[in-house]
């Protein structure tokens, strides 16, 4: 049976974040991930965890900034990850640091790194290399903004295997994230195959790459048993609700995953990072939980 993980982002908006754990340990989930934890001691979270019997899965490393109040605001502000921006090397190396010590406590076996926004011109470049303005006013490329980004993954796998951490990285759709410079599973998949990083995993968000790419239970087929695939997340596309709304069928999913997993000895987790339907109603996560419940009773 696959092994699902409540995003707690996303999910539980009804209430205040700290409250969300014990609504996902009483809708049976036994693990949960979220975007940045880093608006709260890393202690009180671990407390949260622990009294309702979870797991911590998955958390993000900062988008931008280096604290609390840095972190927020890059977030508020756009930003999306500095991995790939040269400017902003020393800050991206500082924030994860602080993912380290988060997901230390938090006992956190993984940690995504964003991989940022590619600065836009207001020029069209056609066929021509593309050349990018930063912040800085600095022209940089797209090479060196891959350069930068492999730089930074390796850094980061390093310092994250000293502490027994994966470092995942994450194909983004460009509708919702625009100009996202990570958007397709075969680049990340090459990314990781020229890092040679042991602990450098994909974030396989099916949501994302039905948008992008479909044909997804052939992308299953073909990754998951590559070893390369350190968590999957799950989304009805395309309004990102409840997986049993819109255009997948998840159940045959699950089972692929499933029946790949036992083959292959696979034993990581799939996130629930999708908005309820009805999410800020009292109760409307909870009630959203059909389709877990009903693919769950499907397998007894």
């Amino acid at each position: 049976m696959p092994k699902f993980a409540a995003n707690l982002s996303m999910m539980y908006v009804e209430v205040p974040f700290l409250e969300r754990f014990e609504l996902a340990a009483q809708d049976g989930f036994k693990a949960v991930e979220y975007l940045f934890p880093y608006q709260w001691p890393a202690k009180e979270l671990a407390a949260r965890l622990k009294s309702n019997g979870l797991e911590q899965v998955l958390m993000n490393a900062p988008p931008g900034g280096i604290d609390a109040n840095t972190i927020e605001q890059a977030w508020g502000k756009g930003m999306r990850g500095l991995s790939s921006l040269p400017e902003f090397k020393a800050e991206f190396r500082e924030g994860f640091k602080l993912s380290i010590e988060y997901a230390d406590t938090l006992g956190s076996p993984r940690i995504h790194v964003m991989a940022g926004l590619i600065p836009q011109t207001d020029r069209v470049l056609g066929d021509a290399p593309v050349s990018l303005r930063t912040s800085s006013d600095a022209v940089i490329t797209n090479t060196a903004m891959r350069e930068c980004y492999l730089e930074n993954l390796a850094w980061a796998c390093d310092t994250a295997k000293a502490h027994g951490k994966d470092v995942l990285i994450e194909p983004i759709n460009t509708r919702d994230i625009p100009h996202f410079f990570l958007n397709k599973q075969i680049d990340a998949h090459n990314i990781i195959r020229e890092l040679g990083c042991s602990n450098l995993k994909v974030q396989m968000d099916l949501f994302h790459c039905q948008i992008v790419e479909g044909d997804l239970a052939a992308k299953i087929t073909e990754y998951l048993p590559s070893g390369r695939v350190g968590h999957f997340q799950i989304a009805g596309v395309p309004k990102r609700h409840e997986p049993n709304t819109g255009e997948l069928n998840y159940p045959m999913l699950f089972d692929l995953i499933n029946d790949l997993s036992i083959e292959h000895k696979w034993d990581g987790w799939i996130g629930c990072e999708y908005n309820p339907l009805k999410g800020s109603e009292k109760g409307g996560t909870s009630a959203g939980l059909t389709w877990l419940r009903d693919y769950q009773n499907s397998k007894k």
